[in-house]
């Protein structure tokens, strides 16, 4: 079976790789506005620091690309965020999968698959009470297979 682990510090430019894949997918090659490299640059440092955090409230989970030493074929990061509690979810823990990304030449091996089983695992050792992402039509039988169903939708965003 595929090896999945948790990304380390050293995977930082990998798994910024690997998220600017996700983003040409969903905005279509436009990355969503600004540079396309860099906001890498800006953000390199900080999620170095970040994916040497285990015992925070982000995760990033990972599998090696097998024909590209050195490189990374998927990726599938999240968080665990806290809201007030209610029915269903007591503590208010709640997981955000915000990441999923699969090299172009890697696709259709299980990859995302498995480092999405990673990351629910990691989500409800920390209690999670659901788990919340975006999918785009393409991504959701992977994500409707592993139990996810569809939402109303009623999010509004404010750029500041």
């Amino acid at each position: 079976m595929t090896l999945v682990r948790r990304a380390a510090p050293e995977d930082a430019a990998e798994v910024l790789r690997l998220r600017q894949v996700m983003i040409d997918s969903v905005f279509g090659g436009d990355g969503g506005g600004g540079g396309r490299t860099s906001w890498q640059a800006e953000s390199l440092p900080t999620l170095r620091a970040r994916l040497g955090e285990h015992d925070g409230d982000f995760a990033a989970f990972v599998v090696e690309h097998p024909e590209r030493p050195g490189a990374l074929a998927a990726l599938v990061a999240g968080t665990v965020e806290y809201r007030i509690g209610k029915a269903g979810n007591p503590h208010g823990r709640v997981g955000h999968v915000f990441s999923v990304a699969t090299d172009p030449d890697a696709r259709r091996r299980g990859y995302a698959r498995a480092c999405m089983e990673g990351l629910l695992d990691w989500f409800r050792a920390r209690g999670a009470g659901h788990v919340l992402l975006n999918a785009s039509p393409e991504a959701e039988p992977l994500y409707s297979s592993l139990g996810f169903a569809r939402d109303p939708d009623p999010s509004m965003r404010l750029p500041l």
